[in-house]
């Protein structure tokens, strides 16, 4: 004769279900949260924004009214439309896979001691790779050309605008194009490492009009090592701090300044904060589910 198992007990309350991740809404997939941007756009944005630079340095020249010996105003006014047009290339061809968002271009927050260190790590290897290949190639006497290329030498006014050209618009500019959104389409093609050696390369070979033929090698490096940078803190911000950070040091080394370094590097980073605080706040608040 068998006996009926008694019903079970019901519990005074259900037990709780598996926590969710709070960085994602219900439904959305770590993958979804990847701009869907493809290699051709990468190099399509590179030429059109370079072949958009130079129309309109000419235009600019040409408002100037000297072609043949343009003025400081002139030069510096023609390298912040190269920057523009490699911003707006950028945002041009990234909304062939939607509207483009902040955060897609690595505009959001990260942790800050791990981003600190590793961004420290990048730029110290930089300096390294630098002062042996300078070594290697006997190029010691070697300084950069783009401050008296754009006429720094010419007026304390046409030195300060060529100053926050080069630490602060140059940084944010090419962080946004090469980081933001070149490595970031390449990396969906091949994955991190060919994408960083590409960029880097690219990023390289674009500084042989304003820096000595002998620092390209380690500009490539830096190029490379920033996307590496970018890849381990998903944050534009650390490679835009460390970009403006080696650009002041060498924007003073090139005017042979010593204690000015220090003041115009903070100057530089505190610009920079404020103009990537500005577009924060102007494009509004990151969602929560935005992975850092």
């Amino acid at each position: 004769m068998s006996t009926a198992l008694p019903e079970p007990i019901p519990a005074p309350f259900e037990h709780p279900a598996a926590p969710q991740r709070p960085e994602l809404p219900d439904g959305v997939e770590p993958t979804a949260l990847a701009p869907d941007w493809r290699v051709w756009m990468a190099f399509a944005a590179l030429l059109v924004g370079f072949l958009a630079a130079a129309v309109g340095a000419v235009i600019v020249t040409l408002i100037g009214g000297d072609l043949t010996n343009p003025s400081p105003a002139v030069n510096i006014l023609a390298t912040v439309v190269q920057d523009l047009c490699l911003i707006g290339a950028a945002l041009l061809f990234a909304r062939f896979a939607g509207h483009p968002r902040p955060w897609d271009f690595g505009l959001r927050a990260t942790r800050f001691w791990p981003a600190f260190g590793w961004a420290l790590l990048t730029w110290l290897s930089f300096i390294a790779v630098t002062l042996v290949w300078v070594k290697l190639v006997g190029a010691d006497n070697a300084t950069e050309k783009l401050p008296s290329e754009l006429g720094a030498d010419k007026s304390s006014i046409a030195l300060a605008a060529v100053g926050v050209l080069v630490c602060v618009v140059a940084p944010i500019a090419e962080e946004f194009f090469f980081r933001g959104f070149f490595f970031t389409a390449l990396r969906s093609w091949k994955g991190i490492w060919p994408a960083a050696l590409v960029t880097g390369v690219i990023f390289g070979g674009i500084h042989a009009g304003s820096s000595d033929i002998a620092f390209l090698v380690p500009l490539a490096f830096f190029g490379f090592s920033l996307c590496l940078l970018y890849a381990k803190t998903g944050s534009l911000y650390p490679c835009i701090a460390i970009h403006a950070a080696n650009n002041s040091i060498a924007f003073c080394s090139s005017q042979g300044w010593g204690w000015q370094i220090a003041p115009v590097l903070l100057a530089a980073l505190a610009l920079v904060a404020l103009v990537c605080w500005i577009v924060r706040l102007a494009a509004g608040p990151t969602p929560a589910w935005v992975l850092s």
